[in-house]
């Protein structure tokens, strides 16, 4: 059975407003059958360093621990690929069956021009 779960840090500083909103999409997407992973849009910003930023809720159904150690990840929106980084992350580790936010940020120079603020999707880029 999928488990919503909270980084530390995240657990301490998200806004009760966020922290329902995240819930709510969790509850609405924790049923589904697949057995991969999958990166549900929560939201979208450009920071101040013109960086690119994807909040989702990352779910792995699978059996195995997810971990970000030199994964590359794609931003798209359709078929076109707006941006890609290779993402290691020490403090991001899903267990199976885990759902847990979190936000990836995109630097500057790896985004595709008209990749901001459009609805897209993240995937692990294999």
């Amino acid at each position: 059975m999928q488990k919503l779960q909270w980084e530390k840090s995240w657990d301490k500083a998200v806004a009760t407003q966020d922290r329902e909103q995240i819930e709510l999409i969790f509850l609405k997407t924790k049923d589904l059958m697949i057995e991969d992973i999958l990166f549900t849009p929560i939201r979208e910003a450009i920071n101040y360093k013109k960086e690119f930023l994807v909040t989702v809720l990352v779910h792995n159904f699978t059996d195995q621990e997810l971990i970000f150690d030199q994964t590359r990840l794609v931003y798209a929106i359709g078929n076109e690929i707006k941006a890609r980084h290779l993402f290691t992350i020490p403090m991001l580790i899903i267990p199976p069956k885990a759902s847990m936010p979190w936000t990836f940020i995109f630097p500057k120079h790896n985004l595709e021009e008209g990749a901001r603020s459009l609805r897209g999707f993240i995937l692990i880029d294999k």
